[in-house]
Parts: C-alpha cells; sequence; structure tokens
C-alpha cells in the first residue's frame, strides 16, 4: 500500500460525503466501515509482503544456503552460555583451588574463557567460511 493510496482516498471521500448527507447519527458505523476497509487493505499488503519474504527465505534455503541471521538473532543463545559457563565456573574453580592451588585455578579459568571465546567466535564471518554445518547445529 502506497502512502498516498487513490482507492482509499476516494473511499475517504465517499465516507465523508455520505457523512454529510446522512448526518452524525451514521457517523460510527461510517467511521467503522471506513476503517475495516483500510484494515483490509493493510492485512493484504502485510500478507503479500510476508509471502514475499517467505519466498525468498524458500529460496536461500533451496540453494543450500542457510538463511541470514542478524546479530540479535542469536542473542539469547550467546547470553545463556555465558550464564552457564559462569555458573559452572564457580564449582571449577573450587575443585581448580583444592587440586591444585592458583596454578589449578589459572588453568581452569583459561579452559572457561578458551570455551567462551570459541563459542563467541562462531558468529564471526571469517571464522564460518568453509565451515560445513554440522548434524548437530540448526
Amino acid at each position: 500500500m502506497e502512502a498516498r493510496d487513490p482507492e482509499l482516498k476516494k473511499e475517504l471521500d465517499a465516507t465523508l460525503h455520505a457523512r454529510r448527507e446522512l448526518g452524525e447519527e451514521y457517523e460510527s458505523a461510517l467511521v467503522e466501515s471506513f476503517l475495516d476497509k483500510v484494515e483490509q487493505r493493510l492485512d493484504g499488503t502485510v500478507d503479500r509482503r510476508v509471502r514475499r519474504q517467505m519466498a525468498e527465505q524458500q529460496m536461500v534455503v533451496a540453494r543450500g544456503a542457510r538463511p541470514p541471521q542478524s546479530a540479535e538473532a542469536n542473542f539469547g543463545e550467546r547470553f545463556g552460555f555465558a550464564i552457564i559457563s559462569l555458573i559452572l565456573a564457580i564449582p571449577l574453580s573450587a575443585i581448580a583451588v583444592v587440586q591444585a592451588n592458583l596454578e589449578g585455578l589459572i588453568v581452569a579459568w583459561l579452559g572457561i574463557v578458551g570455551v567462551n571465546a570459541v563459542h563467541a567466535a562462531r558468529g564471526w564471518p571469517w571464522m564460518r567460511k568453509g565451515r560445513e554445518k554440522s548434524d548437530w547445529e540448526d
């Protein structure tokens, strides 16, 4: 739907003309009728856009590529992974300190940081290049 839809402009003019002829007692019915027409036009436009986007995504998938994802799309996954790794870091740190003192703690935290760095790097474009999709990924 364009910003200035001539069909809707005609409908609005007709509604205003009918209101002048019929009077204020029919105003709410006329407004509701006009809004229903606007809603139908919007629904049609949204349906066309959604169908077009779905078709574009299906074409991308059919070609064997993954559909484009924004950085916000996997924010929840990254955030959840970070929270879980921090929760697991507490007992790992305690075990490392009890077993190997400061050196054990350093090794444990290097492992935690390394795992988080690899997980974060999965989203970087140069890390995805040439990487095949495995069975456990979406």
